[in-house]
């Protein structure tokens, strides 16, 4: 455990009260210290979440030109490489946190591109603006900028971005069917998604809800994989794909993630995380 027992905590309760708690859960991750050396859904020591981001995909080239401390282990899959991101581009990162995924995106879309992360933490906005002068002067490139605000209600104009992307993020949402309509809102025609979340294979026992960390670690906020796809598909969303990411949980159970072995003390016997959770990356487009 890196962080402490009561880095993110959040119960399952009505929407605002959800939403503030996970705003007080992730402020505190943004401006605390972490103190030790492993890897916890509610974030991670630098070195164990490189370890966790490279598990993902993320290359150590990419990770080396991030500021110190902006990868926090928060990631649970690599959105920016399924994008195929091309110079150019309006990228928008839902969730944005310290600016991970955003610095990555603007080294791919270059100086003529634009990454924009949007956060409801002012804690993560102040983090990830700090942040970008360093990425500015590492990179040479002053193409990202950060926006307070909530993905249900997006800073963005209509048809104004190309590629959406965001990283276990959306699982947060009460209201995931608003998210998904501003998703389809602020992209361009023919715009397309590429988001890394958290589903379920089946139904969790109920009493996963009663795990202090389990909403902030992005476990009961998530839904079946068959309801988000009906979601994406419902607000407009054409060429819908999911594809499961197992070695997400894998890596969490391997690394004794302390949320992860809460979780499964509550499973039935012989029952493995990966039996009812997975990392899914949701590929879709808007029609032209």
């Amino acid at each position: 455990m890196s962080c402490g027992d009561n880095c993110c905590e959040c119960n399952c309760q009505p929407e605002e009260e959800v939403r503030t708690q996970v705003r007080e859960g992730y402020s505190k991750i943004a401006t605390q210290t972490c103190c030790g050396t492993g890897v916890s859904c509610c974030g991670s020591a630098p070195q164990a979440a490189d370890q966790l981001a490279q598990t993902l995909g993320y290359s150590v080239e990419y990770l080396k030109m991030l500021p110190e401390g902006t990868n926090m282990g928060l990631s649970c899959g690599n959105p920016s490489a399924v994008a195929a991101l091309k110079e150019g581009e309006v990228v928008l990162d839902l969730g944005s946190g310290g600016g991970m995924d955003v610095f990555i995106a603007g080294l791919k879309v270059g100086q003529t591109g634009r990454a924009i992360g949007v956060d409801m933490t002012s804690a993560m906005i102040d983090k990830a603006r700090k942040n970008a002068k360093i990425f500015t002067e590492r990179s040479g490139l002053s193409n990202v900028e950060f926006r307070l605000g909530e993905i249900e209600h997006l800073p963005c104009a209509d048809s104004s971005v190309d590629v959406i992307i965001s990283n276990c993020v959306l699982n947060l949402s009460q209201n995931k069917e608003q998210v998904w309509r501003e998703i389809f809102r602020v992209l361009k025609p023919n715009g397309r998604v590429a988001i890394s979340d958290m589903a379920l294979l089946k139904l969790l026992p109920p009493q996963v809800k009663s795990i202090v960390n389990a909403l902030c670690g992005c476990v009961t906020g998530a839904v079946l994989l068959e309801e988000t796809q009906k979601l994406v598909e419902k607000v407009g969303l054409i060429n819908v794909v999911l594809k499961q990411k197992p070695e997400y949980v894998a890596a969490m159970t391997s690394f004794k993630d302390p949320l992860y072995k809460e979780v499964i003390n509550y499973l039935p016997k012989d029952a493995q995380a990966s039996d009812y959770l997975t990392s899914v990356e949701v590929q879709a487009t808007k029609p032209k």
